[in-house]
């Protein structure tokens, strides 16, 4: 598969032979796949959008949940070019719920048992996910501060917090941090804080501020943080696993789920609804350093301070899960650091969806592929699907 340009058709039929496999055996109802190389994208639609529906098409609409977060930090950037937030001072003034906190003295110790902050929470904490909030990933829970964000309404799991933006911030407010602000990674609270921060900075809702800045320059017409009911013939079911049954349900329906109608809260961390082009759009904008066409929504040097690693691996041994040991984080988004891995191709850069979608582009090679699918992931680990899409893809590029 040599040249610049898009892929081999026999490249690219491999790869659809590998993904039609998963929705043949019926391990999901349907999927559109996308890749891209040097801008040149080919696209596959493959299944039903539900297991009795009707066909999948190009222009699916996929709950993206956590492929939201690149996108959150994005937003963030752009009110840092602008002078209206700066990266390394507190968010205090924006965030008064998060001044003069108090830190756990240990991870196992009671909620009371804290210390004083050693400095206040900054913008850069809460992009690389080091503000003292987030996911302890131990299962089942067991130390008293996840039984804290659990009685909070903040436990991690497949049903999103659904508060307004200041009682949100109210209950984060009320709990303490894990971790001193800078010592540890942990993951999601930093791109929910986030959004409730860009909004109050913007002085507008979340959404409008995404799109007016994001979407509408990008053509991102099909992303929000909903489906609306003219869209709902093509927003596809989602499914998960039920293990006692040993078959998939339906988790969340198109025209009466929890993404068919506005949102309560718009999740910076995993709001958001999208298509493959769409996604796309915002995929090759990053790599063209902020740009697609005459767009410009991000100055060069923000996008590699974004796609850059920002954590040592010290600062991430507690979510090895999420991370393992071939990556890093940036702003919003993983960073591969390592070749242990054969899919890890040093410097690309994405992120997954907890609701079954993938994505990640290689700067390098000037490549991108997007994976969406409507099953929820079992585990923070890559299902068969995201394991075969991405070793396949690596495979037929390299040829």
């Amino acid at each position: 598969m040599t040249g610049e340009g898009r892929f081999s058709k026999a490249g690219f039929d491999r790869l659809r032979g590998v993904m039609a496999g998963h929705v043949e055996r019926g391990d999901l109802p349907g999927l559109v796949m996308l890749v891209s190389r040097h801008g040149e994208a080919q696209v596959d639609a493959i299944g039903r959008l539900a297991f009795e529906g009707s066909s999948m098409t190009r222009d699916t609409i996929f709950r993206i949940t956590s492929m939201t977060k690149p996108v959150t930090a994005l937003a963030a950037m752009v009110l840092v070019e602008e002078g209206r937030l700066q990266l390394d001072d507190p968010v205090d003034r924006w965030l008064p719920e998060l001044a003069n906190r108090k830190v756990l003295l240990t991870m196992d110790a009671m909620v009371h048992q804290t210390v004083p902050a050693r400095r206040p929470i900054s913008l850069r904490d809460l992009l690389t996910f080091r503000c003292g909030y987030g996911i302890i990933p131990i299962f089942p829970e067991r130390h008293p501060i996840q039984r804290a964000y659990a009685e909070a309404g903040l436990a991690p799991g497949p049903v999103f917090p659904s508060f307004q933006p200041d009682e949100l911030m109210r209950r984060y407010g009320s709990l303490p941090l894990v971790f001193q602000p800078g010592e540890r990674w942990l993951y999601n609270a930093g791109s929910e804080i986030l959004g409730v921060l860009i909004a109050r900075v913007a002085g507008t809702t979340f959404g409008e501020f995404l799109n007016e800045r994001i979407f509408m320059p990008l053509g991102m017409k099909d992303t929000a943080f909903f489906a609306p009911k003219d869209k709902h013939h093509r927003f596809a079911t989602a499914y998960m696993n039920d293990s006692a049954a040993r078959q998939l349900k339906v988790f969340d329906p198109p025209v009466t789920g929890r993404f068919s109608n506005p949102p309560v809260f718009e999740n910076g961390a995993a709001g958001l609804v999208s298509t493959a082009d769409d996604f796309n759009a915002f995929a090759q904008m990053m790599l063209n350093g902020g740009s697609l066409g005459s767009a410009r929504v991000l100055l060069p040097e923000s996008v590699a301070l974004m796609t850059t690693n920002q954590i040592v691996a010290d600062e991430k041994r507690e979510s090895q899960l999420f991370l393992g040991s071939t990556r890093g984080w940036g702003f919003g988004l993983s960073v591969f650091t390592g070749v242990d891995d054969p899919d890890a191709k040093l410097g690309r850069f994405g992120w997954d969806g907890g609701y079954g979608t993938s994505w990640y582009s290689d700067p390098q090679a000037q490549l991108t592929g997007i994976l969406l699918t409507q099953r929820v992931m079992d585990s923070p680990k890559p299902p068969p699907v995201f394991t075969d899409f991405w070793t396949t893809l690596n495979e037929v590029a390299a040829d």
